[in-house]
Formats: structure tokens, sequence, C-alpha cells
């Protein structure tokens, strides 16, 4: 028997991106129905997630992770991962730092997704000012996958804060933009890099861009408006 029997129209709903139809189809399922409640428990959860309700579906993906037997197949064992995985984000933007160290932690030992775990773990790092440690496991990311986007935008911006390699900042945060070249944090580290070689222009151009494409981006207007009175100084 087809397990997502009876849960075609809401997968069908979240594979287009509607995502609060999708929810509210998962929501109002039953619960004398025959459908697998795992399946619809990680449904929610992907849901509520992709609609920023981190609280709720936190609920969901620990379901998922923690019921007994959930990973008895490979396709369990990669649905469980793969909520670990989110639960570790979710813990990441919502500062529970100890979760997400653990379940990050949990990850790497699994062999799954290491280098965006090492880099989540750079991110954590930071955020309680341990340069040294953000520096060591973004460079462990990149040792896992030299391609990857976030742990070289990432090492780059940490690098040309702290003023250590500016040349090998600026490096670092143009292969992670030729990688993603529509990401405004990318270009926001290349501004930033720019700002701190002193070459106000060459900042400018690359902030504003950055501003343009996330105008309720905070740090990014910081460091325009930060670049922009440095320029009108010269």
């Amino acid at each position: 028997m087809d397990e997502n029997k009876g849960l075609e129209e809401g997968i069908s709903l979240y594979n287009e991106k509607n995502y609060t139809d999708a929810l509210s189809f998962f929501l109002s399922l039953p619960s004398d129905s025959y459908v697998d409640s795992i399946e619809v428990a990680y449904y929610a959860g992907l849901c509520y997630a992709k609609l920023n309700r981190y609280d709720d579906a936190l609920l969901y993906l620990e379901q998922v992770v923690t019921t007994e037997g959930a990973d008895t197949d490979e396709k369990g064992a990669r649905r469980v991962l793969q909520c670990r995985y989110l639960l570790a984000v979710i813990y990441c933007k919502t500062g529970r730092n100890k979760l997400a160290d653990f379940e990050l932690n949990k990850l790497i030992e699994l062999g799954y997704k290491k280098a965006s775990a090492y880099a989540s773990l750079a991110y954590i790092a930071w955020q309680e000012d341990d340069v040294d440690k953000c520096i060591e496991y973004y460079q462990k990311a990149l040792a896992e996958d030299e391609e990857n986007p976030t742990a070289l935008n990432g090492l780059g911006y940490v690098l040309a804060h702290e003023e250590r390699d500016l040349v090998k900042a600026l490096n670092y945060c143009k292969r992670a933009l030729a990688l993603a070249p529509s990401s405004a944090a990318c270009m926001d580290s290349v501004g930033w890099v720019y700002y701190k070689m002193g070459l106000y222009t060459e900042a400018k151009r690359y902030l504003t861009q950055a501003a343009q494409l996330d105008k309720d981006n905070e740090l990014i207007a910081e460091h325009l408006q930060e670049t922009l009175e440095m320029e009108g100084e010269k």
C-alpha cells in the first residue's frame, strides 16, 4: 500500500510552494485516518518552517526525530536526518545554541551535510564571540566542500571584519558571490571587504546592490551608510 495514499493533495500543494494551503490540508486530516502520522508530522513541520513559524515547526520536526521506529527503513532514516538538520537551523535562528550544537555534532557524527553543519557551528561560534573557533569551523566546512558558498562567504566576512587577511577575505567572498550571484549576503560581504580595504567606490557599488535585494536588512543598511559617510569624507 502506498504510504502517501491520502496525502497526495497536501504533498502536491507543498511541492507547488503553496505552504499555507498545504499546512491547512495536513492539519485538517482526522486523527483516525489511515495515513502515516509521521509523514503528516514531517510535512506539517516543513510547512511551518517555510512559513517561518519556528516554534510550531519544532513541535512537528521533533516528533519525527524522537518517534521510535521512524528511521527503520532508508526513506525514514533520510527523513529523520533532514528533520535533524532543520531542527539545527531553527535552533540557530532562534538562539537555542546548545540544542543547535547538539544536533549539528550529531549530524557530523552521522556524516550528513557535514559542510553545512560545520558552517552552522561556525555561525554559533561567531554569535558567541569566539572568533578563532568560528574560523576553525569554517575551515572544516571548506575541507568537506571547498565550493560551499555559506562557508566561503562566512569565512571571508569574518576575516574582513577582524581585519586578519583582507586579500584572502576578498577571494573567499568573491568565490561565494560567483556561486550565489543573487545573494544579498554575499554582495554585502564583498562590499564590506572593499570598505575595510578603503576602496569605498567599489564598496558602495556592491552594498547598494545588496540593499536593493534585501531592503529590510539592518546590517546591510548600516554597512552602506558607513560607506557613504566615508566616501563623503574623501
